[in-house]
């Protein structure tokens, strides 16, 4: 009686053991599933602390406005790592996770970046494929974004990339932008190579006359610190958010469609 009583026990011990292992597991997965993604905070999303305020509020803002006027959802989200997540898959499932667009229209995009990867993807909503195809996110990626982001300009990247998309969505609406916002493209310093050789020139042409008189040996030492001197003072060249109230996010989905590139 007893040995049927103490089995009995153990039964039921063991049994809600396993209930409480499976509520437990299950309770683990949606944290996590829920933790996987990081929640949106509005229009720009910079998880990987890599834009400046000022373009962070241009894009906002511009986004705030395509969203009003055309009621196209853009959104960008930059992240420090992927980890072992493909990137293409990340920024697919991010998009989903967000409901990028409203739900049955899908008239969405999502800029995104991965730092530690080096990696930007454009995703496309099912309801904008029609006027963003591949090829066409392709080509804005490769002629107003990636030269910046290769050097490390990322803001004015993604901000090219928000204006190209934005101009796209306008332009399909029949609706003009504030401002009609234009892309800036790299800047480049022109090297003058026959001006930069004339200095030395010029010094040789003093040196040679002077070598060959005891006085002119003696003043050479300070011709050439004077030299020195002002060539460092020559011309030199160089590179001349607020998320509250955004409502992009409300169950739009993608298919995977955009394009991707490496910087």
């Amino acid at each position: 009686m007893k040995k049927n009583l103490f089995l009995k026990n153990m039964f039921w011990l063991v049994f809600l053991s396993l209930i409480c292992v499976l509520i437990l597991s299950a309770n683990l997965g949606t944290a996590k599933a829920e933790t996987k993604y990081p929640k949106p905070i509005g229009a720009v999303n910079d998880f990987a602390g890599i834009i400046s305020p000022d373009y962070e509020m241009q894009m906002e803002s511009l986004s705030h406005e395509v969203l009003q006027k055309t009621g196209t959802s853009i959104v960008v989200a930059t992240v420090e790592t992927v980890g072992d997540t493909d990137y293409s898959v990340y920024a697919n499932e991010l998009y989903q996770a967000w409901g990028i667009g409203k739900k049955g229209e899908d008239k969405g995009v999502l800029i995104f970046l991965t730092v530690r990867e080096r990696k930007i993807r454009i995703e496309t909503g099912y309801g904008v494929e029609g006027i963003l195809p591949d090829g066409l996110v392709g080509e804005i990626l490769d002629r107003n974004v990636i030269p910046h982001l290769k050097v490390g300009d990322y803001g004015k990247g993604l901000t090219n990339a928000m204006i190209a998309v934005s101009s796209v969505v306008a332009k399909a609406a029949d609706v003009s932008l504030t401002g009609s916002p234009t892309i800036s493209q790299p800047v480049t310093k022109k090297v003058r190579r026959v001006g930069s050789l004339f200095p030395l020139l010029l010094l040789l042409f003093i040196m040679i006359p002077l070598l060959g008189t005891r006085q002119g040996r003696a003043m050479l030492p300070l011709i050439l610190l004077m030299f020195l001197s002002s060539g460092g003072r020559s011309g030199s060249g160089g590179f001349g958010g607020f998320g509250g109230g955004f409502g992009g996010f409300g169950g739009g989905m993608s298919g995977g469609g955009g394009g991707g590139r490496s910087f």
